[in-house]
């Protein structure tokens, strides 16, 4: 999309929020709606959902460098609890691993590098009733760029197979092996070079 990219710490490596007990939360705001919430009768398993799903500390754990104690974070006891998975998803993993997340973010960035349209392009959105499928295009100076995605846990339909077939050159996708030119997989992602 248009506008500065920015990686917050952790997202390159595919780092997940996490789900403490409230004892390891430490963020004041997420503590006092806790104690707030429970003075007032509502159902502890409640009140934590909904500081899984809005709580700042979710995101706030230690960036995982490796499988040493802390993730490599410190040798020192760390503000906030390292997050349990660190085991299996830590940067030294992801720098070895030519298909993980951090080398789709290298060849993301490198697209925007790449294709000026991304950055600067007119934006047009496809499909904007559409639940299941974000699509649109970004057009500059003769060159279009067509991002196709599906947000949603299912295989979804693609209405988009004219646009797809021929000459158009897939850049990225977050499949590997043969793409449907009629289906998008659950969670599925795609951008094309389209030769107009």
């Amino acid at each position: 999309m248009q506008g500065t990219p920015y990686i917050y710490q952790g997202e390159e490596l595919g780092m997940t929020n996490v789900q403490y007990a409230i004892e390891d939360y430490r963020d004041i705001e997420l503590l006092n709606f806790y104690k707030e919430r429970m003075g007032n009768g509502y159902p502890e398993q409640s009140v934590m959902e909904s500081i899984y799903a809005k709580g700042r500390d979710n995101a706030r754990t230690p960036m995982q460098w490796d499988t040493s104690d802390n993730a490599g974070f410190t040798q020192g006891e760390p503000w906030i609890k390292v997050n349990p998975n660190y085991k299996h998803i830590h940067a030294e993993e992801s720098l070895s691993n030519p298909e993980s997340i951090f080398h789709y973010y290298r060849k993301l960035i490198q697209l925007r590098k790449d294709h000026e349209v991304i950055v600067y392009g007119d934006y047009e959105l496809i499909f904007p009733e559409n639940p299941d499928v974000f699509a649109y295009t970004r057009t500059l100076n003769g060159s279009t760029i067509l991002v196709v995605c599906n947000f949603q846990g299912y295989t979804t339909e693609l209405p988009l197979q004219a646009q797809l077939t021929g000459s158009n050159q897939l850049l990225i996708s977050n499949y590997t092996g043969e793409l449907s030119e009629s289906k998008l997989r659950p969670y599925e992602a795609r951008m094309y070079l389209i030769h107009n």
